[in-house]
């Protein structure tokens, strides 16, 4: 039963060596069919002027399906220019059959104090309900870990959502990776939209000092617990994607990156389904 709602995408940070048509082919090369495209990869789609009709002409072509654009950068630290560029990644996001965008919060140490970060985060999801209606994509917000973010916890977002009715439009990102550094315990299933996986094995550093460059793919020296969050996202019923989402260098000189990568889909699937047994 936990094997048939275990579903994986890949986002294009697995492989940004790789332009959009060769990243397309490798996510239908382990088997998948969804992916997040980007717009924070140089010489690469969305940045290189690659217009939204070519990236949907081109997903089209390999039969993938693009779930999220990722990401409207400080998105609560609202301003007209941070409109301008949410209205342009709308656009965009439309025009290539994109179904969502993420929606990353200000992680520069501003915007932190109580009181302060819920009534920014309010005001910029006010602003972004009707932009995000008019094109009919769902906006995913992204709580970061890190200590110098201005939205760590789940349950804020959450709350912010539900204060201005806005769980149409809005759903919220659990990345197992920025929930072990928040420690949070709390997760939202019925209010989750994507779900970002990624594994640490460094036992060289401590959690507050756990960094994106960090992040592989999951095997077992794991310290994020993420076939413990991810069983959880599924007992409480998740049955979204589980997107691949590691930042670490040594993944860009693989050989093979299919290869590595559909042994961690098969390690994965193979000990959730075992812990469930």
């Amino acid at each position: 039963m936990l094997e048939t709602k275990l579903h994986f995408a890949l986002n294009h940070m697995t492989a940004p060596q790789l332009g959009l048509s060769d990243f397309f082919a490798l996510t239908r090369a382990v088997g998948l069919s969804k992916v997040e495209i980007r717009n924070d990869i140089s010489e690469n789609a969305i940045l290189d002027g690659t217009s939204a009709n070519e990236v949907r002409r081109l997903a089209s072509n390999a039969d993938v399906e693009i779930i999220s654009i990722n990401a409207l950068q400080r998105f609560n630290d609202w301003s007209e220019e941070r409109a301008e560029e949410a209205r342009n990644l709308l656009r965009f996001a439309a025009g290539c059959g994109a179904k969502a965008l993420v929606l990353v919060p200000v992680n520069d140490g501003s915007g932190r104090a109580n009181g302060e970060r819920q009534g920014n985060l309010r005001v910029a999801l006010k602003a972004l309900k009707p932009l995000l209606n008019d094109h009919g994509i769902v906006g995913l917000v992204e709580c970061l870990g890190f200590e110098t973010c201005s939205l760590r916890s789940k349950r804020e977002a959450v709350d912010a959502i539900n204060s201005i009715e806005g769980d149409s439009v809005f759903r919220i990102v659990h990345d197992t990776f920025h929930h072990h550094l928040a420690g949070e315990e709390d997760i939202f299933p019925e209010m989750t939209g994507l779900v970002h996986i990624s594994g640490v094995s460094d036992t060289d550093i401590g959690v507050s000092e756990m960094r994106d460059e960090h992040r592989g793919l999951i095997d077992s020296h794991d310290r994020l617990h993420n076939l413990e969050q991810m069983s959880a996202l599924l007992n409480q019923g998740y049955s979204g994607p589980f997107s691949f989402e590691p930042f670490a260098e040594e993944l860009r000189a693989l050989e093979n990156p299919a290869r590595t990568i559909s042994e961690s889909i098969d390690s994965i699937r193979t000990n959730l389904v075992s812990q469930a047994a």
